[in-house]
């Protein structure tokens, strides 16, 4: 029984943090500057995670992913879709390591 109360407390206190900032965040209307911040957040994060497996592409050779990179730029600023632009920066990378 006891474990039983510790399993519902423990969901409990992980629970309240995540769901009263769903509610909160909804009842605020945010200033124009900041909401254009806090939507680029997501891109910036993603480029955190991307950017440092593009420069361990090769050991030594961080310009093969670099152009992998500059190509998947390319491809995505032309309007492709996000399958090909992955596919596109592998096929690359995949010519200068062969």
């Amino acid at each position: 029984m006891i474990i039983l109360l510790i399993i519902i407390g423990m969901s409990l206190v992980t629970m309240i943090p995540r769901v009263i900032p769903a509610f909160v965040v909804g009842q605020l209307e945010f200033k124009s500057w900041l909401n254009r911040w806090l939507n680029a957040i997501p891109y910036a994060a993603l480029g955190a995670l991307i950017f440092p497996g593009i420069m361990s592409v090769q050991e030594g050779q961080p310009h093969i992913g670099l152009i992998g990179g500059f190509v998947a730029i390319v491809l995505a600023a032309l309007g492709l879709n996000v399958i090909l632009v992955v596919m596109g920066a592998i096929f690359t990378v995949f010519l200068l390591l062969t």
